[in-house]
């Protein structure tokens, strides 16, 4: 039976194909606040401002490609049960062939109704005010906006305390609960932790392993690390 490999991964992975993330510009996600496209205020706000802008993140998602991260964590698949929970919305893990990934901060080529949270559609054009539910409710992105709850956290959870190995790439550990999982990862299952500036991983009972190298270096030093096992 092959061993579990977890791997939470975040904006940094996805960074090294091109797409931004709001912390690295003092707040702002692609020249906006966080706050008037990522919460439900904003959306209430000005609902075409946030149509607009995730109608951009949308099309930006197509001239984009996996990299060699994404693509050495789906070869892994090969010698690992490997699980990806991503805090990132976009899908190029997918496309980069792996087979079993959860978005805890959704989905990016996907809407849901505003009425039925449970109602998610595939989407893959622009997003308008009149873009109706079969049931006539607006349609709205499917991402978990700040102050919303993340549905898929309990099965993160689920999927973590079962790690053989689990992995942390490209992301600061600072948003929470996403940055909680590793808490409950085995405590005699190996971490490993890239960053290229890594933090200090408060009250970790695990054997963490750092590699402090961006993304795509840093899984080619995993995969090695792991064979070694």
């Amino acid at each position: 039976m092959k061993k579990k490999l977890v791997v939470l991964t975040g904006a940094g992975i996805s960074a090294e194909s091109g797409i931004k993330t709001f912390r690295d510009s003092d707040g702002l996600w692609e020249g906006h606040d966080v706050m008037e496209v990522a919460t439900p205020e904003g959306w209430f706000k000005n609902q075409e401002l946030v149509l607009d802008f995730y109608n951009k993140r949308r099309q930006q998602l197509k001239e984009v490609k996996p990299n060699l991260g994404h693509t050495i964590l789906a070869e892994l698949e090969k010698d690992f049960d490997v699980h990806i929970i991503t805090q990132n919305v976009d899908d190029l893990h997918e496309r980069a062939g792996s087979t079993k990934v959860l978005h805890l901060h959704g989905e990016l080529l996907k809407v849901r109704s505003v009425r039925d949270k449970n109602l998610i559609l595939d989407w893959t054009e622009d997003l308008h005010t009149g873009d109706f539910d079969g049931n006539g409710h607006q349609l709205r992105p499917h991402i978990v906006w700040f102050g919303e709850e993340v549905p898929a956290l309990e099965e993160a959870i689920d999927i973590t305390e079962t790690a053989d190995y689990f992995a942390v790439i490209g992301t600061s550990l600072q948003v929470y609960p996403a940055a909680g999982l590793i808490a409950y990862t085995p405590s005699t299952s190996p971490v490993f932790y890239i960053d290229p500036k890594p933090i200090s991983i408060p009250n970790i009972r695990n054997k963490v392993e750092t590699i402090a190298k961006f993304a795509s270096e840093g899984v080619a030093d995993l995969r090695t690390r792991l064979n070694s096992f």
